[in-house]
């Protein structure tokens, strides 16, 4: 040990120092995460290498990173990216284990080979002769993919510096370890100290580098939360190992929009795109029952049909339960309340759960409407038409509001064949007119159940 080497009780989850024990974190308030770990001598004030200040230039004067992207080949990651790679970017990608990072991370390795230069992939955690396996699966053999089975960082510096790649690829961060640190791989010092160094190593030669990181139970990045703040894109790969579909969402990206989707299907071949997101999420979809609605929800740029599932059933509870999947559940409290003071339905004594078939997300305003007519619907047995599509904003008076974006959900939902759409009346008024098309205006609840259930 270093004579200066000191210790330190880090946190695992926030990377809150105590010079002593704890038995709760005070930064993150979470039980029985402080480790004691021994800090090296690169962690002293002055310790650390000086390096040349940077110069001033004009802002106009700086070469735009968007005029630089890299394709990946694959259009549905290169859209999550913002476009492609970005020279010099560090890209961090989570996701839970066997969901298919490590497939995803190679077909976008074998995607830019087109570069025709050296892409070295180093893996933590299997051999070469396994990701060769792997790669035969997939049919991503290339000469100029490199691979290495290497943890320590000093040596992956060396084979970088031996290979001088395009791309490098990291899987995972938590089994890389400095051998200047004492503490063991995945630790919260280990973690922040390698990530810095492969981080400003990319950066001072505008190489992009690929992370991979564990995730904890809760579904984040395993280690601190400097981790993520350091990367310059936060990718997670999203989805149930049961499930052929997967999709890739970013939750923080410098160079381009974090409300872009991804989205996959895992075949034997590895990870197929899916060009087509809305008829994938209506494959399923039962006809002419009860408590299913189907709306326009967009992710970024790109409509995306979605069915919402409702179900009413009443309750032997004092306190009713109001369970929402993909949906946010202050949002289902809300509509509920609406539903009762608004249109005066009796749910005070009705368990309400609500689900967005085909395990996406949504979040926007723009499927109120939706959401309320499958409850609706369930309360009353009756179901909605199947030709039809919902898109509007409920406010708390009850009354349908205003949406963006709504010539391209209306078009998403003509392509697909449904024939009516109930949307806001001030929308209505500013739409064009879609001769195979129905379009329904309304202007609250009420409006609403006299045309779907008259």
């Amino acid at each position: 040990m270093a004579r200066n080497a000191k210790s330190q009780h880090i946190c695992q989850q926030c990377g809150f120092q105590s010079p002593k024990w704890l038995g709760r974190c005070p930064g993150c308030d979470q039980w029985n995460t402080l480790v004691e770990e021994t800090l090296g001598r690169e962690f002293t004030p002055g310790s650390g290498e000086i390096l040349p200040p940077a110069t001033p230039q004009p802002i106009d004067g700086v070469v735009a990173e968007e005029d630089r992207r890299l394709s990946s080949k694959i259009k549905e990651l290169d859209r999550v990216l913002g476009g492609g790679v970005v020279h010099g970017s560090v890209v961090l990608i989570g996701g839970d284990p066997g969901i298919g990072k490590s497939t995803l991370l190679l077909q976008a390795l074998h995607g830019l080979v087109a570069l025709e230069r050296p892409i070295l992939y180093i893996s933590g955690e299997e051999s070469t002769l396994q990701v060769k396996m792997r790669s035969q699966r997939l049919g991503l053999i290339s000469s100029y993919l490199y691979v290495a089975a290497e943890s320590a960082l000093e040596n992956i510096f060396k084979l970088i510096d031996q290979v001088s790649p395009a791309v490098v690829a990291i899987d995972s961060i938590q089994t890389v370890y400095s051998t200047q640190l004492e503490s063991a791989p995945g630790s919260v010092s280990q973690v922040r100290h390698c990530a810095d160094r492969l981080m400003k190593d990319g950066k001072r030669i505008g190489r992009p580098t690929f992370l991979v990181g564990h995730v904890t139970k809760e579904g984040t990045i395993a280690g601190p939360r400097v981790l993520e703040h350091m990367v310059d894109t936060v990718l997670y790969f999203e989805g149930d190992r049961g499930h052929a579909y997967r999709i890739l969402r970013a939750t923080k990206n410098r160079y381009g929009s974090t409300n872009e989707i991804g989205v996959f299907e895992m075949k034997d071949s590895g990870l197929e795109e899916v060009s087509n997101p809305s008829e994938l999420f209506l494959a399923e979809r039962p006809i002419d029952t009860a408590g299913s609605t189907v709306t326009a929800a967009m992710e970024g740029t790109r409509p995306i049909l979605v069915e919402v599932q409702a179900l009413a059933s009443p309750s032997s509870l004092a306190v009713p339960r109001r369970t929402s999947m993909g949906i946010d559940h202050n949002r289902l409290a809300l509509l509920v309340a609406v539903l009762e003071k608004k249109v005066g339905l009796s749910l005070l004594n009705q368990d309400i759960f609500v689900n967005a078939a085909g395990g996406v997300r949504i979040d926007e305003p723009a499927v109120d409407l939706a959401i309320a007519t499958a409850v609706t619907s369930s309360f009353l047995d009756k179901p909605v038409e199947p030709q039809t599509v919902l898109l509007g904003e409920i406010g708390l008076t009850g009354e349908v509001r205003a949406v963006g974006r709504t010539d391209v959900r209306v078009k998403e939902a003509s392509k697909l064949g449904f024939r009516r759409c109930v949307l806001p009346q001030s929308n209505v008024e500013q739409l064009k007119a879609y001769a195979e098309l129905e379009l329904v205006g309304v202007r609250s609840l009420q409006d609403v159940l006299g045309v779907l259930f008259e």
